[in-house]
């Protein structure tokens, strides 16, 4: 035991013991090997023994306790040479941070949720078949923690590998990672769970003016542009500003009735559990409620897979250059143009 004048009188204060070591022991039966698994969950108080008890059973895996990002480099360029910009992208989008601007930055200005994401995303390049995820969400904002959780569990899934044990002090992950057994340490616990949908996202949904755009730009994939006649929709959840749309109406030399999608953006901390692609939904739905037909061009690839394989929208130009039109310009406004887009029609 360490001594000093301090440590004594604490000693004689409280009655504590004098004794030269302290010995937590565990015995713990994790059955992992009775049946398959992607994801497991390792959870329970802070110093309940958790980290011991992950390093001990999983010896053998990767324990990731935060990647070493050069601090002279963008983020992309952190991920090792032999993978394609067109993998890490993809990578990085499917874990919700998905926003070019933010890829050419390096790790260290990211906000604290993006540079989880950025862990994740490396955790899922690696070439390790288990990785130990320590301190899983614990530096993100319980919403956040939720999203992140879910994208994370989507991907996982999707790809097949890596195989993951989270190590985590929070409980309220534990729907939206969806891990295929449970050790809560505390309890003493082990459970198999069988797979289910997450929890639902409940949006609200209300007007707004084009001053709302300057709390989204930034984070818009190509451009903080946004024309001073759009009509423009903010979205909540939880009383959070998470999500922005906005239409314009398109003029025709022979339809009339044709409103365009504008601007669709959700914040960085928020994406990667289609919320773009159900505001965008709702968007419609209102549209042709009201005798209004809705179309978007778009070159973002996530919005691109969402519409190709939904009923509710229609393909009505596949991935190319789109061409300027008289009809469609917008003096001293960014246009798609030139962009390789894809032009569709919501039907609802």
């Amino acid at each position: 035991m360490l001594t000093s004048f301090r440590v004594e009188q604490l000693l004689g204060m409280f009655d504590v013991p004098r004794t030269d070591s302290i010995d937590v022991e565990w015995n713990v039966d994790l059955p992992i090997e009775e049946q398959d698994w992607s994801i497991g969950l390792i959870v329970g108080p802070s110093g309940s023994g958790k980290t011991t008890i992950a390093n001990e059973i999983f010896a053998e895996a990767h324990i990731h306790t935060g990647f070493d990002w050069k601090r002279d480099c963008s983020l992309v360029d952190n991920f090792d040479k032999h993978h394609s910009i067109k993998d890490i992208t993809r990578v990085l989008s499917s874990v919700g941070l998905s926003s070019p601007p933010h890829w050419i930055k390096p790790y260290h200005h990211l906000s604290n949720g993006q540079q989880f994401r950025a862990e994740l995303a490396h955790v899922l390049m690696s070439s390790h078949e288990r990785v130990v995820f320590d301190e899983f969400t614990s530096v993100v904002d319980r919403d956040v923690a939720k999203v992140c959780s879910s994208a994370l569990a989507k991907t996982i899934r999707r790809k097949k590998e890596p195989q993951l044990v989270a190590v985590s002090c929070h409980f309220d992950i534990i729907d939206w990672l969806d891990p295929d057994w449970v050790y809560d340490v505390g309890a003493d616990r082990f459970e198999w769970r069988s797979l289910r949908r997450r929890p639902e996202i409940e949006l609200s949904v209300y007007r707004t003016d084009v001053s709302a755009w300057r709390m989204f730009r930034g984070h818009h994939y190509l451009t903080a542009e946004i024309s001073k006649s759009a009509q423009c929709l903010i979205a909540t959840w939880n009383d959070k500003p998470v999500g922005f749309t906005s239409y314009l109406h398109s003029p025709h030399p022979k339809a009339k009735n044709i409103k365009r999608g504008h601007r669709t953006v959700v914040l960085p901390d928020y994406q990667g559990v289609g919320i773009g692609n159900a505001l965008s939904g709702f968007l419609g739905d209102h549209l042709l409620k009201v005798g209004w037909r809705f179309t978007s061009t778009t070159s973002h690839p996530s919005m691109i897979r969402h519409r190709n394989k939904s009923p509710k929208w229609v393909l009505k130009r596949k991935m190319s250059h789109n061409v300027p039109d008289v009809h469609t310009s917008f003096k001293g406004l960014h246009q798609s143009a030139g962009r390789l887009t894809c032009a569709f029609e919501y039907v609802g």
